[in-house]
């Protein structure tokens, strides 16, 4: 049988002192690292523009998109570096989504406002192209419900209920949304930039999937124009 091997007690406390000095190092070299990506590399930007958004509902085999809500789209951006061209597009976004009954007529009516605060992660590729860079991205997004109503009329009655609470009933949506997100724009060298967004929804928000023993589901869909103006970074 091996001897078991056993540390000095002498050895113990240098071994461990360093073990714990070599993490902070490693931890403040990380730490550095971060912090020259994030602030010394990243490019920062602001973006704005409309949103038109719709909803698509589907119920046992009948399915429907929603005719388009106007709304609007803005917030921070930041381009993160991969490598040479390559970046990961992220940022913090409010975008405005929702839809109108494609019924919708002087008896009777249905629309959805919904607030959502988004965050994207794109694969983005920015070629130089003229004086400035196109820009292309594709990739997931994680969005959050921070607040939305749903508002029905049938002749002169008139009912609006917040969408993620338990008084939209069976029809309460989850704040947690998510899908893939595409982006096409042109960067120019002073910084402006104009783009076009689309948002699949691939996740179903409503909180009761089945509603009198049919399936129901509801999907977050929209498209964009923004204006922005980026600073920072290389």
């Amino acid at each position: 049988m091996q001897a078991k091997k056993e540390t000095a007690p002498g050895l113990q406390v240098p071994f461990q002192a360093k073990h714990l000095q070599m993490k902070k190092v490693l931890l403040f070299a990380v730490g550095m690292l971060f912090a020259e990506i994030s602030f010394g590399q990243v490019k920062w930007g602001i973006v704005a523009g409309p949103n038109f958004s719709s909803y698509t509902n589907k119920e046992g085999s009948d399915k429907e998109t929603s005719s388009l809500k106007t709304s609007v789209r803005a917030g921070i951006t930041a381009d993160l570096p991969l490598a040479d061209e390559f970046f990961i597009g992220t940022g913090l976004l409010y975008a405005g989504k929702g839809g109108k009954d494609k019924d919708n007529n002087a008896l009777a009516s249905f629309k959805a406002n919904l607030s959502y605060l988004q965050l994207p992660i794109l694969f983005t590729y920015k070629p130089q192209v003229g004086t400035g860079n196109l820009v292309l991205g594709v990739g997931p997004y994680l969005a959050y419900g921070v607040g939305g109503k749903l508002k029905g009329t049938i002749g002169t009655a008139t009912g609006e209920v917040k969408a993620f609470d338990d008084e939209a009933g069976d029809y309460k949506l989850n704040r947690f949304d998510a899908g893939a997100g595409i982006q096409v724009g042109y960067e120019m060298p002073q910084g402006l930039y104009f783009g076009l967004n689309t948002d699949l929804g691939l996740v179903n928000v409503v909180s009761e999937k089945t509603i009198n023993n049919v399936d129901y589901s509801w999907k977050n869909t929209s498209f964009g124009v923004s204006v922005g103006y980026k600073f920072g970074g290389k």
